[in-house]
């Protein structure tokens, strides 16, 4: 898993790179890197597992993290999400 930062037009977040991964890795890796994150923190994620687009999502609710944009095509998703304040 790669960690790197992103420089967007409003700020500075850390990406998660969770491609290469099969159900449920993805989402045990994103949790266990959640636990790095300081509240209120933005991050985006990024998989190629056809899963994880509904995972993130339930894991975002069960959580109490914001998934503020999720863009799925047919190679990968993509999710940007707030950490819980």
């Amino acid at each position: 898993m790669e960690k790197q930062l992103v420089q967007t037009t409003q700020s500075t977040r850390r990406l998660i790179d969770l491609r290469g991964m099969k159900c449920p890795a993805p989402i045990v890796a994103l949790n266990n890197e959640s636990r790095e994150l300081a509240p209120g923190e933005l991050f985006e994620a990024v998989a190629d597992d056809p899963a994880f687009e509904l995972d993130v999502k339930a894991w975002c609710r069960r959580k109490g993290f914001e998934l503020l944009t999720l863009e799925a095509s047919a190679q990968e998703t993509r999710a940007v999400i707030r950490c819980p304040a």
